[in-house]
């Protein structure tokens, strides 16, 4: 199963305006509702990866990854 984001979406000023609940930064703003519900996929996924290689940078040599359910 994939893991599952909250998209936060509202519609303003003739614009669609969202953001990913669980992950701070991850905003983005759109024409359409399905333009954001793709740019929000990428953000949110650049954004992990990012995430991702930074922890792993900063964890130097020598560490594990576990994964952690809640």
């Amino acid at each position: 199963m994939k893991d599952a984001y909250t998209a936060v979406i509202k519609k303003e000023n003739g614009w669609w305006i969202g953001w990913i609940e669980e992950v701070p930064g991850v905003n983005c703003q759109e024409a359409t509702h399905g333009e954001l519900l793709e740019t929000l996929k990428i953000t949110l996924r650049e954004a992990l990866e990012f995430n991702k290689q930074d922890a792993i940078q900063a964890a130097g040599n020598d560490y594990q990854e576990e994964k952690i359910a809640i």
